[in-house]
This record gives C-alpha cells, structure tokens and sequence, in this order.
C-alpha cells in the first residue's frame, strides 16, 4: 500500500482501497422517455428500486471491503426502514461519509463552502445551462450541501427543475482516471455530460482530498482542426471518458477509441503521456462505433491476471472466422469502420507500431509479458459464448465487472449464462445479500474470499447501461507483485 498517497493506480485488479462513487441522486427519477436517449439512457428506471434494492447492495460492499468500521455492526439500523436510508443520503448527517468509498456530491459540498468557487462554478453552470442572471445570484446564495444537490438534480429546494439533471453522474468512471498518481480528466463526446466534467474539474483542482496532485492532472484541449475546419470539425474533435481508458500494468495503458472516445483524444493521450514518462507502452483499441458497445470496458475486463471477462466476437476465432468456409469468410469480411483495430506504440519506436487483430492475443500479451503470469491465461466469454445470450447479456454489461481484489469481481445478476461461464471456470458464485449477511457476521472477511463473482440485483441498474466498473473511478489499489 501506499498509505500516505490518495491517487495509486498501475493496474485493473488490485485489491482496491479507495474509490470515488456517486450513489443515484433524485435526478435519475426525473428522467423522462422524450429525454432518454438525450440523456444518454435507454429507458426510464424506477429511481427507489434502484436505490433500495440494488445499488445499496454495492455500496455495503465497497463499505464492508474498503472501509468496513463504517457499516459492521450498523447494518441493521441503517436498512432499519424507519431510518428511511438516511446512512446512504449524501446530504444526510447520518450519511457513511468514508474516505475511502468516497460520494462525489459530499466533495462537491465541500469546495463550495468557497465563496470565490462557489460564485465561480455558479456563473459556469449558469453559462452552460443558459439561466438568468438572477438566478445565477440566487443559487451563489444557497448552502454549500444544498448548491451541490441542485448542481447534480436541477432542482431547487422547493423541487422546481432550473436545467436537467445529470444522470450519468452515477457513472463515476468517466470524469477521469488516475494513471500511477495523475489524473487524466475526461472531455465528454455528449452535451449531456457537459456539466459532469466541468463539476469534477473543479473538485480535482480545488478539494482537499487532491491537494497536492494540481500539477498531476491532465486536461486534453480541442486544436485548430477541429474549430477551423467545418467539414473534418466530427473527426478531428477531441472528446475522452474514463471507459475507454485502462492501466493494465505499471506501464502499460489501453486507450480506446469508440462512440465516446475519439483519435484525436488518443493522439494526444500517447503523446502527453509519453512525455510525462508515465508509461511506456500505450495500446489504441478502435472498437466500432456503435451505441451497443459505447467504451472498451462494454467489451472486456480483467478479472485476475490470467482472466479476463470478453465478448466473442472480438475473440481470435470470431475476428478471424475460423468457423466459416471460405466463401462465408471472403463475403463477410467487415467494412473498415466495423473492423477491430489495435496499434500497440512503444515510447522508445514510437514510429514502429505493434498490430494485433483481435482483443485475445493484446489480453493474452499483457497477462505474460507485463504482468508475469506463470498460469495459463483464459477467457470467460459473454453469455458463455451463445448466441443469441452473448450480444444480451453483453448489453446488459455482462462484461463490465469491478475488481474488489484480484479474482473477487462484481456484476449484475441478471447475466446467467456468463455466471454459469464464471462457474465452468472454477469461480464461486455468491448472491450480494448473502456475502454481506456474511460480512457482517463475521463468518467471513475479504481476505478469505477467492475466486468469487459477486451478483447485484440489476432489473433497473442495467436500463441505465452501465456497470460495476462505470460506477467506479478507482483512486488506489495495491500494486500486483509477480506470481511466486
């Protein structure tokens, strides 16, 4: 560990000991079906299912691994439902408040007790959200808490709506990520996470928490060729979220580039990071651009160092139609913009590029060469590779898993034919309820638990289309040793 550092990240699956998260606020009830798709949603959630019964389930968890004297022995009283979930309302003084599963909107509220920020973040969002004056000047006014709910809700005190809410904010991933002790900062690809990012820049730059980091965090700007070339204005734009970026080992960084994350973007990752000598080695995955797929993370992620969670069809078989006669393999070769591309750049050739044409021999390549691994590496696939469950269940983010510590990951509940996948492969399979009935019992602890998928209720969390490893933006993890 690195006890007197708040940012530490150099790989996906160590045993995480600090996150930053935001539990779903009052906004996401206020999404409605003519502003789904505007608001990045695909559907309208049930805002106290969502809350109650499932992503209160991730937050015990987090809690009981992470910060466990904040929630053993309170269990009761917090889901006691005459506390009305007060232990997990932000603005609540009955709220957890941990400082290592960290709440955004408590952040927030802290940089606002500011009057300079205050007036300054009041005056941008107003900007931004085209409100008067005045009412810019009534919300400079307001209470630091009760600013910070209205930045996130868009809703006064008294419940009137004075600009959308932020719904995607739960979506903690892809305001930034920390690489090493940086933080590289987002640039959303959508109108509607405008305010997210300018929210999370001023809290890197002015909370506490990340004092002595303001020289650490990266923002990537748009170039002139983007504003002063109309017709390549989509192409050359510079837009980032934290999905599509993944520190896989101490010097090793996957950028994708997606629906969300352009090449731009890319270029200037490999180029800033390069520089900075962070890392050495930066792989660009071009997925296609699809609302299916969205960020890399929808795709594949690392469950120990010789396992990582995929969908098929990005396999080697798949991109390679090994299953197909010739003539199937000639027609249905893929039109350039739906085609898989990975280009692997080394600090020290940046001019000699590494290709690779499917996702499992780039896996494969960073399991043996970065990380060590003595151990034979193995794909668990979406859906267990069945058609038509692989491309369901991976809407339902199937794929997009966190890593408590490595092999000890959390999904949805809903993705059976993946859970049978995890079972094939060795892997426990516990229902959240029952690890945290256990937790608090004491009958087991984080360091006894191996090799086990954690499942969350989802009927309402996978509507809003994101998982585990969205609703986490990792600030530190134990580095990983090589395998004795």
């Amino acid at each position: 560990m690195h006890p007197s550092n708040q940012l530490h990240i150099t790989s996906e699956i160590g045993t995480l000991r600090s996150v930053l998260v935001h539990t779903p606020d009052s906004g996401l009830g206020k999404v409605v079906p003519s502003k789904a798709q505007d608001w990045l949603f695909e559907d309208i959630v049930h805002l106290d299912t969502i809350r109650r019964k499932e992503y209160d389930y991730y937050t015990k968890l987090l809690l009981y691994f992470l910060d466990p004297a904040k929630i053993r022995g309170k269990l009761s009283q917090a889901d006691d439902p005459g506390n009305s979930r007060n232990f997990y309302k932000p603005e609540h003084p009955d709220f957890f408040r941990s400082d290592k599963v960290v709440e955004l909107q408590n952040l927030l509220a802290d940089i606002l007790d500011n009057t300079a920020i205050r007036e300054k973040l009041c005056a941008s969002v107003c900007a931004i959200e085209n409100c008067s004056y005045l009412m810019q000047k009534a919300l400079a006014q307001l209470e630091p808490a009760t600013l910070a709910k209205v930045f996130i809700t868009g809703s006064l005190p008294d419940k009137t709506m004075i600009f959308p809410p932020i719904p995607n904010f739960i979506f903690t991933r892809d305001i930034g990520i920390v690489i090493k002790d940086h933080i590289l900062l987002n640039k959303p690809a959508k109108k509607a996470r405008m305010r997210e990012a300018l929210l999370a820049k001023y809290i890197f730059y002015n909370h506490l928490l990340f004092s002595g980091y303001q020289h650490n965090i990266i923002e990537l700007t748009d170039t002139h060729r983007h504003f002063l070339m109309p017709r390549d204005g989509e192409d050359k734009k510079v837009t980032l979220e934290g999905g599509d970026v993944m520190v896989v080992s101490p010097n090793h960084l996957l950028v994708g580039v997606s629906e969300r994350t352009s090449m731009e973007a890319a270029h200037q990752v490999i180029t800033t990071l390069f520089k900075k000598e962070l890392v050495n080695k930066i792989s660009v995955v071009k997925i296609p651009r699809k609302r299916d797929y969205m960020h890399i993370d929808t795709l594949f992620t690392q469950v120990k160092r010789n396992t990582w969670v995929l969908l098929g069809v990005f396999s080697k078989a798949a991109i390679r139609r090994e299953a197909a006669d010739p003539v199937q393999r000639i027609l249905d070769t893929p039109q350039k913009d739906d085609a898989l591309r990975i280009i692997q750049f080394h600090k020290n050739n940046i001019a000699q590029p590494v290709y690779t044409d499917n996702l499992e021999d780039l896996l494969t390549d960073i399991s043996v060469n970065d990380l060590k691994c003595r151990d034979k590496v193995q794909f668990i696939y979406s859906g267990n590779n069945r058609f038509p469950y692989d491309s369901r269940e991976q809407w339902t983010d199937s794929c997009n898993l966190l890593a408590l510590k490595e092999g000890v990951v959390l999904g949805y509940d809903r993705n059976d034919k993946t859970t049978d996948a995890f079972r094939e492969h060795g892997f426990e399979i516990a229902e959240a309820k029952d690890m945290i009935g256990a937790l608090e019992k004491g009958t087991t602890t984080p360091d006894k638990i191996n090799n086990t998928l954690i499942l969350i209720p989802s009927a309402e969390l996978s509507r809003a289309r994101g998982g585990f490893h969205c609703m986490s933006m990792p600030l530190m993890r134990d580095d990983i040793g090589e395998e004795e």
